[in-house]
């Protein structure tokens, strides 16, 4: 299994990436390409004590950054190391590609150097969530603001799919992110989307309210992307507000931390559930490879595991 890993995509690259790819390396035995500045992926390393064994190296002198325009990438910007681990994938030299960058970026990007899936109209960006029930698939979470109705259609397929063969769930519940669990409610595009979900050959459960998705009343939550994103972005601030507010209790006192003992085991299993460096990345859904997006400020762990997500993808394709 070969992954191609962007060296310079993050607000923590080449660092965390190269430490990254180094435990990915070393615990699921990955062979790993990284794209990016030769001379600098080697300096890094080499100040940081971090080997290269069984890394190889794609030159790419450039970087696209967070104030580039997203389409600079197919421009000005084709010898970035994102750009190259595209074309690298596109012509066959990995199994998956991941990158912490631009995600506007990364989905022109992948739409048109890796190319879409026959039949898609549109990639989506797929959002793993933690729940009470397991993983929730949120997608669109990001890649397209405003939606035609049999977008949200192809997005429950490419979900459908991604869940079954990359998470193991036989026959997945797909939701309508919507505001409120009735058949009538909802704008134009939900009502027309609803319609059209409830005549596929899918497991449709109707329209899913934000405020349940945590819950795990389906698997896939399908939204376009501005709904999506509000989603995800609620959801990250939200865990990390309860997290915080957790610690501020038990760290308060002396009887408090003495409390916090007993529930320590529980609080570490919580802990882990709501965090997103757990989960990896998010897949590009409706492209001809599989491409991974990992959060923006992942460290090390949020990194191997993003890369771990993208080997586990690659052997279901």
């Amino acid at each position: 299994m070969k992954i191609i890993a962007d060296a310079f995509g993050g607000d923590n690259a080449p660092l965390e990436i190269l430490k990254g790819c180094r435990e990915a390396s070393d615990e699921y035995g990955f062979s790993i390409t990284l794209t990016g500045d030769k001379g600098k992926i080697e300096s890094c390393a080499k100040n940081n004590g971090i080997s290269l064994d069984g890394m190889d190296i794609l030159h790419a002198p450039d970087i696209i950054g967070m104030e580039d325009e997203p389409s600079d990438i197919l421009k000005s910007k084709g010898e970035s190391s994102m750009a190259a681990g595209l074309k690298a994938l596109a012509a066959g030299e990995g199994d998956a590609f991941v990158s912490a960058g631009s995600t506007g970026a990364l989905v022109v990007g992948a739409t048109f150097i890796v190319k879409r899936s026959e039949g898609i109209k549109r990639t989506a960006i797929g959002s793993v969530l933690p729940s009470a029930k397991g993983p929730v698939l949120l997608l669109d979470s990001g890649a397209n603001a405003e939606c035609h109705a049999e977008n949200l259609v192809q997005f429950a397929h490419m979900g459908d799919e991604f869940m079954k063969k990359a998470m193991g769930i036989k026959n997945p519940s797909i939701g309508l992110a919507n505001i409120g669990t009735e058949e009538t409610k909802g704008d134009k595009l939900r009502l027309e989307a609803f319609g059209l979900l409830k005549g596929e050959n899918l497991n449709f459960a109707g329209n899913t309210e934000a405020r349940d998705i945590p819950y795990g009343v389906c698997d896939i939550v399908v939204a376009d992307g501005f709904t999506g994103n509000v989603i995800l972005k609620m959801y990250e601030g939200v865990a990390g507000m309860m997290l915080s507010g957790l610690k501020d209790i038990y760290g308060k006192n002396f009887f408090s931390k003495l409390s916090y003992l007993m529930v320590k085991k529980g609080f570490s299993n919580m802990k882990g559930k709501l965090d997103y460096k757990n989960y990896g990345g998010a897949p590009i859904l409706g492209v001809r490879g599989v491409v991974i997006k990992a959060h923006g400020s992942s460290d090390a762990r949020a990194f191997k595991n993003a890369v771990r997500q993208a080997a586990a993808a690659a052997k279901t394709i």
